[in-house]
């Protein structure tokens, strides 16, 4: 039976050299109070020391909650994670002076592997990876030269490549719930996604380890309806209630219901983006929309095409969806991402990725940070500063389709939107089409050799990859293509047949997509 415990108990369960597998995503589903102490004890104490960390997804809030608790030299000796960025400076730095085994895995791999190590069926075997920086015939998934143990191997199945990624064997489960009762029974009703506590406790089990469960409230035995337990109490070994607050959905709110399903709020008509480059962009990569398409969009330039999809009127006709599980609704931005407002759905993690691994997503819309002559695109590091894939890898390689959204350079860039035309105000001091990115984060030779539709849409340029590399097909009205495109980029691509973007695309009402939607299906 489950034995009720104090926060500050946690840190004597957990023995030097452990591996802990964490859920969470930001500050949803995550334990916080007991990586405080796991903190307060190393720094008083000197341990638990020398731990390793498997997080499916980035966690914390960028500063100093989450994955920046563990960044001490000394208490923590590997980290295996989705996404850096959101762990904060702390541990980017230690990261960086090689002070910690970093490595960095898609998302989907690290949602997915507990439930491997749950049954004892060894680690995941995927083609997701094949060609980016986390193949090991590039990187290997390797941070930083600290990391040294190779944990991607390349295997060959009836003839076919995959890439193979290594179990760990886990000591500790830290898990979060809302609700558990007297015999440890767990319920997650107000957690806004579900990042796979069952599967993590059962890869803790499976491995002779702990499970150690973060709750807000404990219930009267008997009392929680079964089909609410999302984790039986005989996999739970330990319990706490969450000090006040530690156990919170965001950094924006302690709990909205609109997140969970709990409540239908109204939603506000959204805005209508300003006639720029954004709106340029996001209005060109709609145009290859078709009803009934189930879409994932990327952070930042992406959300634009849901804006104009909501403008022109087809909104109604697309299912938006987020790696952490949220399918439907409108996905909310900021400390409250990978959740969504008013969700239809919302499944596992874990499923979200089998499911688009499984060529699930009829077109995805990513950033664009740089490409290079063969299509590879990188978002993942940065001047040798490790931000992370995310689920980057998983979403890019299976989408049938996939669009990189992005302005043609960065850095002060500012143009003007004016009469049908694009005008370069002042040209970006960054560019992002160079000869070879600085990491493989979508491979465009493995795109290209299973023949996956991809563009890469600009607000002056739109390019399509082709077996020989990226090809110019479309440049905008008022825009040279000497001096604003070519003078711009580290190779000359291939170019063809080069059109002019529809003029239409840059007056201020467009009002063209419900007939193209339509006419697509």
């Amino acid at each position: 039976m489950v034995q009720f415990i104090d926060a500050s108990d946690v840190p004597a369960l957990v023995k030097d050299g452990d591996t802990l597998y964490t859920t969470g995503m930001m500050l949803a589903g995550l334990a916080e109070a007991a990586l405080v102490e796991l903190e307060a004890a190393f720094l008083g104490t000197g341990h638990p020391r020398d731990l390793t960390f498997y997080t499916p997804v980035g966690q914390g809030n960028f500063k100093d909650k989450g994955m920046a608790h563990f960044a001490h030299e000394g208490m923590t000796k590997r980290v295996v994670a989705a996404h850096y960025g959101v762990g904060g400076p702390k541990l980017a730095t230690l990261v960086r002076n090689n002070q910690v085994e970093a490595y960095n895995w898609p998302q989907g791999v690290l949602a997915t592997m507990p439930r491997q190590v749950a049954g004892k069926h060894g680690g995941v075997f995927t083609k997701v990876g094949l060609g980016t920086f986390v193949d090991p015939r590039l990187e290997g998934g390797k941070v930083n030269t600290r990391a040294n143990e190779d944990l991607v191997e390349v295997r060959h199945l009836d003839g076919e490549e995959f890439l193979y990624f290594k179990p760990p064997k886990v000591n500790v489960a830290l898990i979060r719930g809302t609700t558990i009762d007297e015999r440890g029974n767990l319920t997650l009703e107000c957690e806004g996604v579900m990042t796979d506590p069952l599967a993590i406790a059962q890869a803790a089990r499976a491995c002779g380890g702990i499970v150690i469960a973060q709750v807000e409230q404990v219930a009267q035995a008997g009392t929680l309806h079964p089909k609410q337990i999302k984790v039986p109490g005989v996999l739970i070994d330990y319990a706490y209630v969450a000090p006040a607050g530690m156990h919170i959905q965001s950094e924006k709110a302690h709990f909205n219901p609109a997140l969970t399903g709990d409540l239908k709020v109204p939603t506000s008509q959204i805005a209508a983006l300003p006639l720029d480059e954004r709106k340029v962009i996001a209005r060109r990569a709609a145009i290859y929309l078709q009803p009934g398409d189930v879409l994932n969009l990327g952070i930042g330039m992406p959300e634009g095409v849901a804006a104009v999809a909501a403008e022109e009127g087809v909104a109604d006709q697309l299912t938006l969806t987020l790696e952490t599980g949220p399918i439907g609704g409108v996905p909310a931005g900021g400390f409250e991402f990978g959740h969504s407002v008013n969700p239809e759905v919302i499944v596992e993690h874990s499923a979200q990725f089998d499911f688009y691994d499984g060529g699930g997503i009829d077109i995805a819309y990513l950033g664009l940070a740089q490409a290079d002559a063969q299509g590879n695109v990188n978002v993942s590091k940065f001047g040798g500063r490790a931000v992370g894939c995310g689920g980057f890898i998983n979403i890019t390689q299976n989408a049938k389709k996939v669009a990189f959204l992005g302005t043609f350079t960065a850095g002060g860039l500012e143009v003007a939107v004016e009469d049908g035309r694009l005008r370069i105000v002042k040209e970006g001091s960054s560019r992002k089409f160079i000869h070879h990115v600085e990491q493989v984060t979508f491979s465009g030779h493995y795109a290209a050799s299973v023949k996956q539709p991809v563009l890469y849409i600009t607000e002056r340029a739109v390019f399509r990859l082709r077996s020989a590399g990226l090809e110019l097909i479309e440049i905008a009205p008022g825009i040279d293509l000497q001096r604003d495109i070519l003078a711009h980029m580290d190779f000359v691509p291939l170019m063809r047949d080069v059109k002019v973007m529809d003029a239409a695309l840059f007056q201020p009402v467009w009002g063209q997509l419900k007939a193209l939607v339509a006419q697509a299906g």
